[in-house]
Parts: structure tokens; sequence; C-alpha cells
């Protein structure tokens, strides 16, 4: 071998030396940054073809490792936008160019437009509520938006469907006399119609108060007189045009605005329901009811029901969910869903591509990127007012450090060593 040779290989085993301390370096002045993962450097020997009595000195070369996949401690924080992953996934946060890229970084603020952002100014993405529960796009990020959460002022949502759920008393008796019948708005109904009320919302979250009649009006037989079926007449009316200073709401202003008809078999088991919805003319909405879930067996008269919608109320507080659902409540103690956080991951997260910022782009090496909802499809959970801490040990980079600075001392003794046998060979022309 040379001597030459031999120096050339100190050289090498300094330069990887010195590759190994920055990735310690880098771990140590990350060691408390958000979400960061910890780089590690790998040898591999460079060997050079020798003979059996000529011993060729090679080298060693370096590559640097991520250890993206390993889970950070989480610590718990007092803002609720501090967002953490536990288990796999990254958050899908936009750049100021518009570039979709991932991070675990979740130390979101608000920023003046009302969106999240995160130290290092990159945006969060969502899917939004407004066409209704969102569907992820697994394979890209189309449909995201940025998560807003400035909702100042007073907000208002009308009524568009509504349910009654409950028992008719199958022991009812029939009543005959169209006259009576609620659906008439006479001046008075019989003591077999069974009266209920529903609050519901218009559009200016005023609320509208309907007033339900339930009546039997038929019962079929077979030819033993054996009971087949039985039908039942709903009708609602606007309780702001019922009649007053009487002593019944009757007869109403204004006629019905919605006369259903309940239908059900031998076993007390809804069979239809027909013209179910509400058509209000002063609101101007219209609301679908559903009865579905009405029985009618030999048992007292029982019901409830609610209606969607929403009073003018306004925002007290934003919640977000471990299923990535970022919730406002408002102060009448309503609930509203505004957003839902996806989380994506590739095959192989060590292999992502990191970018400035403590994000990170998929590569061929990493996989395509996969989007789902959290606790999905193996992805992790969302953790409100909590942080990811960096996965760096900083007791075994200091060790490395040490390590790596002998390493480095020792090639630069082989360097120094071949230097002065150089020398030697020089003198010996003298």
């Amino acid at each position: 071998m040379s001597i030459f040779g031999s120096m050339k290989t100190a050289v090498s085993g300094m330069s990887a030396q010195a590759n190994r301390l920055s990735t310690v370096s880098d771990n140590i002045a990350n060691a408390n940054t958000t979400g960061y993962k910890a780089v590690s450097t790998s040898f591999s020997s460079l060997v050079l073809p020798s003979s059996s009595g000529n011993y060729n000195s090679g080298g060693v070369q370096t590559s640097v490792r991520q250890a993206i996949s390993e889970q950070g401690d989480i610590s718990y924080t007092t803002s609720a936008y501090d967002l953490a992953i536990s288990g796999d996934g990254f958050f899908i946060v936009e750049s100021a160019d518009g570039t979709p890229v991932l991070t675990r970084a979740g130390d979101f603020s608000v920023d003046s437009d009302g969106n999240l952002v995160n130290s290092a100014g990159y945006t969060l993405m969502g899917y939004s509520y407004d066409s209704g529960v969102p569907a992820v796009v697994v394979n890209g990020f189309d449909g995201l938006v940025p998560v807003n959460v400035s909702q100042s002022g007073l907000s208002a949502i009308a009524s568009t469907s509504a349910y009654f759920s409950g028992n008719l008393n199958s022991e009812a008796t029939v009543v005959t006399d169209t006259t009576t019948l609620p659906s008439a708005n006479t001046s008075g109904v019989t003591d077999d119609t069974q009266k209920m009320s529903l609050v519901a919302y218009d559009s200016l979250g005023a609320t509208v108060q309907y007033d339900y009649y339930f009546t039997k009006t038929d019962v079929t037989t077979d030819a033993s007189g054996a009971v087949t079926g039985s039908t039942w007449e709903v009708a609602v009316y606007r309780n702001a045009d019922a009649a007053t200073g009487g002593t019944t709401s009757f007869p109403y202003s204004s006629s019905a605005v919605s006369v259903a008809t309940l239908s059900f078999d031998a076993d007390g088991q809804l069979t239809s329901a027909t013209d179910t919805d509400i058509v209000d003319p002063v609101t101007a909405k219209t609301i679908t009811m559903d009865y579905s879930d009405f029985t009618q067996l030999a048992s007292d008269f029982s019901a409830t029901g609610s209606a969607d919608g929403q009073a003018a109320s306004a925002v007290s507080s934003v919640s977000i969910g471990t299923d990535g659902v970022v919730s406002v409540s408002y102060a009448n103690g309503t609930t509203k869903a505004l957003y839902q956080i996806p989380l994506a991951t590739v095959a192989s997260p060590d292999n992502l591509t990191l970018l400035s910022g403590n994000v990170y782009t998929a590569n061929g090496m990493s996989g395509v990127t996969v989007t789902g909802f959290p606790q999905t499809n193996g992805l992790g959970s969302i953790q409100s007012g909590a942080l990811e801490s960096s996965n760096v040990d900083l007791a075994g980079e200091l060790t490395e450090m040490i390590e790596a600075q002998r390493s480095y001392t020792a090639n630069s003794k082989v360097f120094q060593t071949g230097s002065d046998i150089m020398d030697v060979l020089v003198n010996l022309k003298r």
C-alpha cells in the first residue's frame, strides 16, 4: 500500500466523524424544537482491491438516518390550539406559497386572519363542514382548506329536520267524526287526541313552536275480526296562530302546516308515514319530519322529539377532538362542527425528505402520501392542549459527541504519522 493511501483513508475517517459531529450538533440545537426528529450518522466501509501481500486501505463513507417514526414525549400546555399526534401520522400544513407539506410540529396559534399557523409559519389544513360531513381524499390534498377558528359575532341556523319518537296507545278510541279531527281546525277536538309541542328555529334564529296532534282515525280487521292495522293522523299547527282567550287552541288562525298519516301493522310497528314534511308559509322553510321510531302498543301515549338548527347565540369556545373535529360552542350550550383535521402517512416515514421548518415531503423511497382521519386505518389520535417534544436523547448525543471527538483525533494521528513517514522519505535524499 502507499503512504498516501493511508493518509487518504485517515482523511475519509476525519470527514466521516465530522459528519457525525454535524448530526450531533443539529440534534442538540433542536433538542427543544417541537416535533423535531433526531438524525444519526451510519458508517459503512469503502474497500479497495488488495492482493495477498499488499493491502490497500479504502476508507469509510457515511449516510444520514432519520428517526421520524419514533414518537416523542407528549407534554401538556394551556393552549387549546396546541396539537400533538399520539401514534402514526402527520399534520398537513401549507407553506406561504401554497405548497402542502407534512409535519409533526403542532404548536399552532391564531394569526390575524383567524387561521391556525405554527411557529414555522405553516398553516394547518382541514376539511370544512360547510357542505355537510366531509369525506377524505385518500390519495391527495384536494378539498383541504385552512382551518379558521375566527368566529366572532352571533350565529343562527334554521331548522331543516326534526324527529318524534314514542308510543301511540293501541287502545285509543277511533275518531270517526271528521269535524272533530285536528285537521278540520274547528272549535275543538275530542279527548282521544294527544298533543305535544316542538320548538324549531327560523333563519334568524328565532324560535318557532309547533303543536302536534295525534289522533287515531281507522282500524282494519280481517274476516275473523282480528285487527290487521291502524291509522293515525298527525296534524301540525303553528303555535303562534293558536286561538286565545278560550279553553282550547282551536281554531287556529291559519291552516295546518302538515297533516301526516301514520300506518301501523297488527304488531304495532310503523309500516308507512306519508306527507310528513312541515311547510311553513311564514318562515318559508321546509322541515323534514321523522316519525319512524313510533310504535303503537297497549301502553300510555309518550313522545320525545328534537329539531336541528340553532338560536342566535355568541361563540363561547372552540375545541378540537381526538378525531380531529374542530367544533365551536355557543353561549346557549349548542355546538357546531366547523372542520375535521386529517392526518397523512407514508409507507416509510424515516425516508421522507426533510425541509426547513421541520416539515417533510414524500419521495420515491418514502412511498406516496395516504390521507385519512385520525383513529382510522392505523392513524393516531390528536390531543388538544399538548405538544410532541423532540425525540432527541440529550445524554446520548453528548456521548456521541465525545466518541466523534476521540475518533476524529485518532484519525488525525494516522494522518500525522503518514506525514512523518513522508518526511523520513524526503530526508533520505539529503
